[in-house]
């Protein structure tokens, strides 16, 4: 049983495909200890050839299944590629704009994620800005807030 253990494991085959070479290395073997070194070589020889044309019958199989799963995983990859191609195109397709920080009304402002009307006003008084990391550096928004609405903001001249 260890043959057939080994044999699985070096083949890469589940000892389950092996189960008809298992019972017929058992029916080959017998129970005679007494075997001459003749019969033993011969039965040996035996096996190894059943065991061979087993194996090979298995290989297409083995083969093809390993072929469908690489086509699979590539079909995946590429799948996953396009949805996120989709996302970025469905981002800037539904119009999001960012809002420029230098010249945004108060009411725009207001519209970005946890900005209220006291952090517009402050942000409007703060102008002008050469980059938006400036609305955190000028003390303007607490950096939490900034987090917030960094993707959704912009400086513009």
């Amino acid at each position: 049983m260890q043959l057939i253990q080994a044999l699985a494991s070096r083949l890469a085959l589940p000892i389950v495909a092996l189960t008809p070479v298992a019972m017929l290395m058992v029916g080959l073997s017998g129970c005679n200890s007494n075997q001459s070194e003749q019969e033993r070589r011969q039965r040996d020889e035996k096996i190894r050839e059943e065991v061979a044309k087993e194996t090979e019958r298995a290989k297409p199989e083995l083969k093809e299944a390993g072929k469908a799963l690489g086509r699979a995983a590539k079909t995946a990859a590429e799948e996953a590629h396009a949805a996120a191609q989709g996302i970025k195109e469905g981002w800037t397709r539904s119009g999001h704009q960012t809002v420029n920080v230098n010249s945004a009304s108060e009411s725009e402002l207001m519209e970005l994620p946890g900005v209220t009307r006291k952090d517009a006003r402050r942000i409007i008084q703060g102008r002008p800005y050469r980059n938006t990391r400036e609305l955190v550096t000028k003390g303007i928004l607490a950096e939490a807030s900034y987090a917030k609405v960094q993707d959704d903001i912009a400086v513009k001249k």
